[in-house]
């Protein structure tokens, strides 16, 4: 099939984009990469009045880091965000969700805001994203807003980025200076690139005692939106955390967790994986935050 016919803005600036959308009564989207969005256009489930190009807005590249975090602009391509020394040493959570997104050539194109935007509840750089306590900035033609991404997934390929907003960029809070800190993200797919089946991504900081002063999971794949599993989290925090500790946490991803049956995976599969995915990832970020 071939798109249906809308027209192209190739904007120059970020006002120039945030004013198209404001006059676009929500007929009008953006395209980074376009390795969701093309596709989409292509078998028309997207058909929009007019599609707004960003790619030539320097502003909306790149990556620094800023009183206390690491802002990754919304088109900083994925593979440059991999390859990025700054990720790799203060966001290395973010690298290994990367890692298993699509192939190196999808990579080059897709964009860090571009996989926030589309939400797609098996895609690993919001998982990641979320565990690691991220927000969003956005921007309309009324000013700026940041927000949380605990309160930004709001359902399947549905965020709370109003028709007329674009996603500036995405911040990651860095940890205290010295904290003992591990990482790990593992899914199950059903070919190597593919979305995630099921995905879980841990990040856990221990004190100078070996206790758990920080315990993030989030599971992906097995609900509506990625997923963090809170009453895990909290059984975690202020303990010695071992295998026994966290086979008893392990049931609360049960309770924080509604997958669905579809033509990947019935439900029951994804609950058991699901588990089975949160303790090889928590017993790797433990044993990655060990002194």
């Amino acid at each position: 099939m071939k798109a249906a016919k809308f027209d192209y803005i190739p904007a120059e600036s970020i006002d120039e984009v945030v004013a198209a959308l404001d006059r676009g009564n929500g007929e009008t989207i953006i395209i980074a990469g376009g390795q969701s969005l093309m596709p989409m256009l292509a078998m028309r489930l997207a058909t929009p009045a007019t599609v707004v190009d960003i790619n030539n807005i320097a502003q909306l590249s790149g990556i620094e880091v800023n009183e206390g975090e690491v802002v990754i602009k919304a088109c900083t391509r994925q593979a440059t965000a991999l390859a990025s020394p700054l990720v790799q040493a203060h966001l290395p959570l973010l690298a290994k969700a990367i890692g298993h997104v699509g192939h190196q050539q999808t990579r080059n194109r897709g964009t860090v805001g571009g996989s926030l935007c589309h939400a797609d509840p098996a895609s690993e750089i919001p998982l990641a994203a979320l565990a690691m306590d991220a927000h969003v900035g956005l921007r309309s033609v009324a000013g700026t807003r940041q927000l949380p991404l605990a309160d930004y997934f709001l359902g399947p390929m549905m965020t709370a980025r109003k028709d007329n907003e674009i996603l500036l960029s995405v911040h990651f809070p860095l940890g205290p200076d010295g904290a003992r800190t591990g990482t790990a993200f593992h899914e199950v797919s059903e070919r190597h690139g593919d979305f995630a089946v099921v995905a879980a991504a841990a990040h856990v900081q221990m004190d100078a005692n070996g206790h758990c002063s920080k315990a993030a999971l989030a599971i992906g794949g097995a609900d509506a939106v990625p997923r963090r599993i809170t009453g895990l989290e909290a059984r975690l925090l202020g303990t010695m955390i071992d295998r026994n500790i966290i086979a008893a946490a392990l049931p609360e991803i049960a309770n924080a967790i509604t997958p669905g049956d579809d033509q990947h995976a019935p439900s029951a599969y994804r609950r058991r994986v699901a588990s089975v995915l949160a303790e090889r990832a928590l017993l790797e970020a433990v044993a990655g935050a060990a002194p």
